[in-house]
């Protein structure tokens, strides 16, 4: 088996479990789905990969609510597209700090909450639990990956 079957495997198991999870806690799945894609796309691995993509969605949330917000308040369409800029530049200049480095876990946030119209009670949860099954996702391939490659030296090694 190779480690995209494996990581196929498990990422096809729990994304049906995800779903059904999502539903019964009345998340969005969509949105956690993407946490889950926003974790998978991280350039860093394991629970550091996780934890960029967990802060920068969280980051991206934030300041949607603030375009949100802001455009809300401001009277003329053209002043909350000038915010929009403004927070845009925002939203990639803060990846001078080295946890907010993933600049697209930053936008799959952002765009999470705007798809949802602003519901961050609801976006919040469903990327964070979204992210952390696609970490389980991915982990649990890769554990069953070494797993079926030991178990087949181990019984070539035992026909021999």
């Amino acid at each position: 088996m190779s480690t995209l079957f494996t990581i196929s495997l498990t990422t096809g198991i729990l994304s049906g479990i995800w779903g059904w999870l999502a539903v019964s806690l009345g998340l969005l799945s969509w949105a956690g789905f993407l946490g889950c894609t926003s974790y998978f796309a991280s350039p860093k691995e394991g629970l550091r990969g996780l934890a960029e993509s967990l802060v920068t969605n969280l980051s991206g949330v934030f300041w949607a609510m603030v375009i949100i917000y802001a455009s809300d308040f401001l009277s003329l369409d053209v002043l909350g597209y000038a915010v929009t800029a403004l927070i845009a530049f925002f939203m990639c200049i803060q990846a001078k700090k080295q946890w907010l480095a993933y600049i697209p876990g930053t936008f799959i946030g952002s765009a999470a909450t705007f798809a949802a119209h602003g519901e961050w009670k609801i976006v919040i949860p469903s990327l964070l639990l979204g992210g952390v099954f696609g970490y389980l996702m991915k982990s649990s391939g890769v554990w069953l990956h070494r797993r079926a490659q030991y178990a087949s030296a181990h019984s070539t090694r035992q026909s021999a």
